[in-house]
């Protein structure tokens, strides 16, 4: 796979964060559940900023970024609180693991915005109830 190829591969994966977690923060009361609340909204925050990293870097590198899905399947029903943050928890591990692979497959300043990413996305399901890994994505 080309840099361009790596990166559209993780462009992809956060074009699905980006609308599964504002369909998720959509169903969310943030009177009932302000923990939560804030955490996928941090998070949708979060993957809409990489999300545009990685298209202005695949636009640097003269390559076409991919294009987003009109829509995500939600990895469950997402109707009550608990769901909500399974589901979240899911969506960000799927970027971990993507996060991860972009480390093992880029050098130079990819790498580190990867490393980067794949610091703060661990970090991020231990909010949603994530466990500690000592190889985070793997």
């Amino acid at each position: 796979m080309s840099p361009a190829d790596d990166l559209n591969e993780v462009l992809t994966g956060e074009h699905a964060a980006v609308w599964l977690l504002a369909t998720l923060g959509g169903r969310l009361s943030a009177a009932a559940n302000p923990d939560l609340n804030t955490a996928v909204r941090g998070a949708h925050g979060m993957h809409r900023a990489r999300r545009d990293q990685l298209v202005q870097r695949l636009l640097d590198l003269e390559a076409t970024p991919a294009a987003a899905a009109l829509a995500y399947e939600l990895p469950n029903a997402a109707s009550n609180a608990e769901q909500i943050r399974r589901a979240a928890l899911q969506v960000e591990t799927r970027c971990t693991a993507l996060y991860s692979d972009l480390v093992s497959r880029t050098d130079g300043g990819d790498r580190s915005w990867a490393v980067r990413a794949l610091l703060d996305s661990a970090v991020r399901q231990l909010g949603l109830g994530g466990s500690p890994s000592d190889l985070p994505g793997t």
